[in-house]
């Protein structure tokens, strides 16, 4: 995109995310800075990141990305938009072989063959993803919450030992069983002048 990018891996080692976005902060923002004689940062701010459950969040996210050009208007199709993964994912033709671009086993399982899982994925873009998905996305890598069912988020949470989504908001204190359960009374209010 003009002014973000989506990237969406799978660490294998610990902290391995955050050692590529910093990697990425050392040497391709000096890179950039000297091709066009510029100096200080290239982003804004700090990345954001969320967990996800591959099984059921993995194809949606990678739509959602290779959507984006098409929802900020840029391009008609996601195939039109140059850099952007559809054309490795939907045709295969990523045009080298990298050791860090690979198929993921959740995109492989989409068919037998090369030909069968492009097919499956270009069908994918027949529909559109729900705009609560959408927000759902936004909401979880915005503020750093797990992307995945409850049962995802409660391995999470375990092995985190950190919340893993927001705790309800508000609560029950104005209804009239709550009301019922904990009376209050007046002179129980301190006043302070």
């Amino acid at each position: 995109m003009t002014n973000h990018v989506h990237l969406l891996m799978t660490p294998h080692l610990k902290g391995g995310i955050g050692k590529v976005i910093q990697m990425l902060g050392r040497y391709y923002v000096q890179y950039f800075n000297h091709l066009y004689n510029r100096t200080g940062t290239l982003w804004e701010g700090r990345y954001k990141a969320t967990v996800m459950d591959s099984e059921h969040y993995l194809l949606t996210c990678s739509r959602y990305i290779e959507l984006n050009p098409v929802r900020a208007g840029m391009v008609e199709h996601p195939a039109d938009y140059p850099w952007s993964s559809y054309h490795g994912n939907a045709f295969g033709i990523f045009g080298i072989k990298s050791a860090l671009i690979r198929e993921h086993r959740v995109y492989t399982a989409l068919g037998a063959d090369a030909a069968g899982r492009q097919s499956a994925y270009r069908a994918l873009f027949e529909y559109q993803i729900p705009d609560s998905t959408i927000k759902e996305i936004r909401a979880a890598t915005n503020k750093a919450w797990v992307l995945g069912n409850d049962r995802f988020l409660q391995q999470i949470e375990e092995l985190s030992q950190r919340q893993a989504k927001p705790k309800p908001r508000g609560g029950d204190k104005r209804s009239k069983k709550r009301k019922q359960e904990i009376p209050i009374k007046p002179d129980s209010f301190v006043s302070w002048g």
